[in-house]
């Protein structure tokens, strides 16, 4: 973990609640796809975890979902102004285990922490297919960025509005893949554990205070007994989660 003043480089709209803010600076602690990092809001006591979208060695994506007075602080945000960040918190993805053929399944906001992974496994040459999972058409967001890293993208909106109608699990009855990587809410991560069959990583998401395994504050019960989603997660791996 390390500590570092970042730079908005710039901070725009995707849709009418989702930005995409890219912070410059030392992004040397970002080792993994999956890891999140703490910023310090001006004027706001707690830190908010964020899931990494993007990095490389001088910069650092993030989307985010405006649900509150902190990510509304967030979307005023300017090119210049800075943020105290703590970066290189979690755990991440592992694609050592993931065979020739990765289905990734996003739902939501969930949907960020994969773009980076997605990107690495193909630079393995692992063949990779995409669930995107969204409420309604307005609501869809980095389709094209996913097909442009060369995966197999497919959309799915639960009113049918593009894509095929339903939810992430209804899009992957006919795929034929060896291993599987999902974030997003927990409704959706339930369904996804029992619809999936293979092993797989899921990410989980926490009110948090520290983000460091310090405080405690978002223990979770698993198979394994009692773990920190900040320290030990947020990625959990299928046989280890107790719902």
């Amino acid at each position: 973990m390390q500590q570092q003043i970042l730079q908005v480089k710039e901070n725009v709209k995707l849709t009418d609640s989702i930005y995409r803010m890219v912070l410059v600076g030392d992004m040397s602690a970002i080792k993994n796809s999956g890891e999140f990092v703490n910023l310090e809001i001006p004027g706001y006591f707690l830190r908010r975890p964020i899931s990494v979208c993007d990095f490389n060695a001088n910069e650092l994506t993030l989307i985010y979902k405006v649900v509150g007075k902190g990510t509304e602080v967030m979307s005023g945000a300017v090119a210049g102004d800075s943020y105290d960040v703590l970066l290189g918190l979690g755990n991440g993805y592992d694609t050592t285990v993931s065979g020739s053929h990765a289905l990734l399944l996003g739902g939501g906001v969930g949907v960020p922490p994969l773009y980076n992974l997605c990107r690495r496994l193909i630079s393995e040459g692992k063949k990779v297919t995409v669930v995107l999972g969204f409420n309604t058409a307005n609501e869809i967001f980095y389709e094209n960025e996913f097909n442009a890293l060369g995966a197999d993208v497919r959309v799915t909106t639960v009113d049918g509005s593009y894509g095929i109608k339903g939810f992430v699990t209804d899009a992957i009855a006919d795929i034929d893949y060896t291993y599987f990587y999902t974030c997003g809410p927990e409704p959706m991560l339930k369904a996804v554990y029992r619809a999936t069959k293979t092993s797989g990583q899921f990410s989980f998401e926490s009110r948090m205070g520290c983000g460091f395994g310090a405080c405690m504050g978002c223990s979770c019960k698993t198979n394994f007994g009692n773990k920190r989603i900040c320290k030990d997660g947020p990625v959990f791996v299928k046989e280890e989660i107790l719902w």
